[in-house]
């Protein structure tokens, strides 16, 4: 499967956001923008390392800071 197929597949779904400096991200995808990558999560969490820093109704996270996404 293709990167942008999984990511496509991955709409509604619980996923996982690895950003640089060790923050990840937990929630629902509501969508995401093509070339940048940009994705939309709701129901989100917010960690650094196995801390949890806070929860977000909503958050747009930028393509830029990705390292990977996981269903």
């Amino acid at each position: 499967m293709k990167p942008l197929e999984m990511i496509h597949d991955s709409i509604g779904k619980r996923v996982i956001v690895q950003l640089r400096g060790e923050r990840e991200y937990r929630g629902v995808l509501e969508g995401y923008d093509h070339p940048h990558l940009n994705l939309i999560l709701k129901d989100a969490e917010e960690l650094q390392g196995e801390e949890k820093l806070r929860d977000l109704p909503r958050v747009i996270v930028r393509g830029d800071n990705i390292i990977y996404v996981s269903p």
